[in-house]
């Protein structure tokens, strides 16, 4: 028999949106019983978590057009010590934006492709319209169908890994 499939989840909040996204798409993750999920603050990941995983799920906020600096810092921990050791395998994203999110996407996804990673899905934006510095700052709750999106995308990572599709 196979040993499980790992896909980690990567992720930094600091307005409680991106966490939200997370653990939904966790729980959709979770639903699939071939697959072990690890959800993991971008502050505690390191190269050997990624190492250990088959897929990813990165999620962030973005923050002045670009992935947040947490996320930035995971991704340079871990670039260069699981370069050429992760090729191939199976990401996708979750980015939680005031306003389009498509800068932070870009920015991911040049990370990705440098690691020879492969998307399997689009980039999951939630837009929550926080323009002004309080409501930018203010604590997010995310609406239950954005949730439901990204419930559904860790699913659909987690069923790829298990069915070995990816």
């Amino acid at each position: 028999m196979d040993s499980p499939k790992t896909l980690l989840i990567v992720y930094h909040s600091l307005t409680g949106g991106t966490r939200q996204m997370a653990e939904a798409a966790r729980v959709g993750a979770a639903a699939e019983s071939g697959v072990a999920v690890r959800l993991l603050h971008a502050a505690q990941a390191g190269p050997d978590d990624m190492l250990a995983a088959d897929g990813y799920l990165f999620a962030t906020p973005e923050n002045l057009a670009a992935i947040s600096g947490q996320m930035k810092d995971f991704f340079d921990r871990c670039y260069y010590p699981v370069l050429d050791r992760i090729n191939g395998r199976p990401y996708a994203s979750l980015i939680c934006a005031g306003s389009d999110g498509q800068n932070a996407a870009r920015q991911l996804a040049r990370i990705a492709t440098g690691w020879r990673l492969k998307a399997v899905a689009e980039p999951l934006i939630v837009c929550t319209h926080a323009q002004t510095p309080a409501a930018i700052l203010a604590p997010k709750q995310i609406a239950a169908d954005e949730l439901e999106r990204c419930r559904a995308l860790g699913e659909a990572l987690a069923t790829g890994l298990a069915l070995g599709v990816f």
